[in-house]
């Protein structure tokens, strides 16, 4: 995709010019408008657009098909990772093909969910996986059929040989009609899901134009899959999935496929260090030589709770307008100055923090602290780009308003946050948005962004005592401040339980039901992510009995947010469900699964220094110190079944809930049919 580097490093603008005259044409291009719009008048404007390019033929271009695969391939390497990372694909025809239905929903069986073969096999059965899944990639070519895992390197040929005969046992018995019939809904359900908004539907026609030359692609589609039968999937699987046309990949780690011999030990990761600035800014920083790659970032306390109904939103557009310009550098020069080396900078904000990170390459390490510390102590924050970030900002909270989950949860989380900050959107209403002056954006910058309020992290190939030097040079001279949100309170408590409804001009509906949840210090912390997990399950009792037995919702499931004051745990379940789960608790079945998969995630998520060090670093800046993560998997085996089912009496028997409701609107065809 993004081109072999011999190749790439000789390109010349010429060539680069040249290639972009001879494709980006008119007669190569197809323009997609769903929404609210006169279509003639599209028409119009974009003959006028066009009008003045010259109207010529393409040559075209000839892309010999793959020659058929004779034999089993096989390649195992070594790389600087962590984990295993293991691939198997056969070669499957184009997506006009009859066969790909068949072969999309038997990639839907074997690893799609917790409720899938693979992941009940490999992953929870055996333990031979930490993630397993399934897919079927058919593009306008013909494309592949793949199983990809993440797994131990001494279980790779163990994983390897438990999913390839769970794909001969397809083969040789084929898939149950219970099997056949989830899948089907699942693909149904991921369709629907991704025509609720614009985009989505413009992106399905731009697809089916692009690839089939049949706008109506996608309903035939959905329609033979519904005509699939078991004899189907079993023949598909017969037919492709074969020993010749199979090939077999992994990347392991250092050392790991060869033979035990003296030799130069292989350069690992080093502790966490902390360090205490003159201005009292800390400072994280992690020595890993693996590769010559540098993750850095500031985080600081402030967000959704240090915001009120008269500036919501102004953390978000603070956060981005801080890369718009500075002092000694335009937002132009920040953008190439960070991309000619191939790094990258951006911001986030969130309900509790908000931050500043840069990815460089070990060489650009003094760069990436110096465009660092710039943006966070010299912003100018340009009228120009405060006005276009709005215009962006304001985009998205009307985008929002079409997602009808985002519906749900804001009106849930107004209804149980009274007169709190948590009741606010992250990015702020369009009153809000608009209001905000440069003036409110620099005061909110000068007020959070201080020494004691943040928190630094460098991980990757560095050295400590040289990071320390540098990050003392750049941001000693921040101003100290003070460590922000210490009296943050909890929002009033609930008297008694509330209904709150919305209508939308929608085909479906979304029902969530919300409690008071625990802050990130509580000790219920880990027994709430337990149950949110066994909730969300693909395999719990909730999303076999409610979605595949009862066929009443197209998900289910939990989320929360936990703050540094008391947070919203949700459920988009029916409140007998709920109050199951309040009175009984959890499985131990389901408490297994869910202690595996937290454990799991993390040590997936703890191999990406950049992902490592932003929650290490947001752990340290809420309180809970930057080694926070030794203790999770120490913690979450030690819950058990009576601790959970006394933080769900806890959270979910004895206190009031919010029932939020998005109906389609009166005037919807879904409405008219009830």
């Amino acid at each position: 995709m993004i081109g072999q580097i011999e190749i790439y490093n000789q390109l010349t603008q010429e060539q680069v010019m040249q290639y972009y005259k001879t494709r980006y044409v008119p007669n190569n291009l197809t323009f997609i408008v769903v929404g609210d719009v006169d279509a003639e008048k599209v028409r119009h404007q974009l003959a006028d657009l066009f009008k003045a390019y010259p109207e010529k033929s393409l040559q075209p271009v000839f892309i010999p098909g793959e020659p058929p695969q004779l034999g089993r391939r096989e390649v195992h390497q070594e790389f600087a990772t962590e984990l295993t990372h293991l691939s198997l694909a056969w070669h499957i025809p184009a997506v006009t093909n009859p066969d790909v239905p068949a072969l999309d929903l038997l990639s839907t069986i074997l690893g799609e969910g917790r409720s899938s073969r693979l992941y009940r096999r490999v992953r929870e059965e055996d333990g031979l996986a930490f993630r397993i899944s399934a897919f079927s990639y058919t593009p306008g070519d013909p494309g592949l059929f793949g199983i990809d895992a993440t797994v131990d390197p001494k279980k790779r040929e163990a994983a390897q040989k438990l999913a390839l005969q769970i794909v001969d046992d397809v083969k040789h018995a084929g898939v149950t009609a219970d099997e056949l019939a989830k899948a089907k809904k699942i693909m149904l359900s991921h369709h629907l899901g991704a025509l609720t908004t614009m985009r989505g539907q413009a992106s399905d026609i731009g697809s089916n134009w692009l690839l089939t030359r049949n706008l109506n692609f996608s309903r035939d589609y959905l329609d033979a899959v519904q005509k699939v039968s078991i004899d189907d999937i079993k023949r598909v699987a017969a037919q492709y999935l074969t020993e010749n046309n199979l090939t077999v990949i992994s990347l392991n780690p250092k050392g790991s496929l060869a033979t035990k011999t003296e030799g130069p030990k292989a350069a690992a990761a080093g502790e966490i260090q902390k360090f205490e600035l003159s201005n009292g800014l800390r400072l994280l920083v992690r020595e890993d030589p693996r590769l010559p790659l540098v993750a850095m970032g500031a985080v600081f306390r402030g967000g959704l709770l240090a915001e009120n109904p008269q500036d919501n939103g102004i953390t978000h557009l603070m956060a981005k307008v801080l890369l718009k310009g500075t002092k000694s550098r335009t937002a132009e020069q920040i953008a190439n100055e960070i991309e000619a080396v191939g790094g990258s900078v951006s911001s986030d904000s969130g309900n509790n923090s908000f931050g500043v990170s840069v990815d460089v390459m070990k060489p650009d390490l003094k760069l990436g602290v110096d465009l660092l510390s710039d943006v966070l102590l010299n912003a100018t924050m340009p009228e120009k780009a405060i006005a276009r970030e709005k215009e962006i900002q304001i985009a998205a909270i009307q985008q929002e308003d079409e997602q009808l989950t985002a519906v749900a949860r804001n009106i849930l989380r107004q209804a149980l946050f009274m007169q709190h900050p948590y009741a606010l959107r992250g990015s702020g209403s369009l009153e809000t948005v608009k209001r905000l002056t440069q003036k409110d954006l620099i005061d909110f910058r000068d007020h959070y962004v201080v020494a004691k309020n943040g928190v630094i992290y460098v991980f990757g190939d560095v050295k400590a005592a040289e990071v320390k030097q540098l990050v003392e040079q750049a941001l000693g001279k921040m101003q100290p401040g003070s460590l922000a949100l210490t009296d943050a309170k909890p929002s009033i408590s609930l008297s008694k339980p509330e209904t709150v409804e919305s209508r939308k001009d929608k085909a479906q509906g979304v029902i969530m039901v919300g409690f008071r949840g625990a802050s990130l210090s509580s000790p219920d912390r880990y027994a709430l992510e337990l149950i949110d997990e066994a909730s969300s399950d693909l395999g719990s009792r909730f999303f076999i009995r409610i979605r595949e037995q009862m066929g009443l919702a197209y998900y289910v499931g939990a989320s929360q947010m936990q703050g540094l004051v008391p947070g919203l745990f949700a459920f988009y379940l029916g409140l007998d469900e709920i109050h199951k789960l309040a009175n009984e608790g959890l499985t131990p079945v389901e408490l297994t699964r869910a202690k595996k998969k937290l454990i799991g995630q993390q040590e997936i998520a703890n191999q990406s220094n950049e992902a490592f060090g932003y929650h290490c670093a947001l752990d340290e800046l809420y309180g809970l110190g930057f080694d926070y993560y030794k203790q999770l998997e120490h913690d979450v085996n030690a819950v058990t079944l009576e601790d959970i089912k006394q933080v769900a009496a806890k959270y979910f028997r004895d206190q009031p809930y919010v029932l939020a409701i998005v109906r389609p609107s009166e005037a919807s065809p879904a409405a008219k049919q009830k």
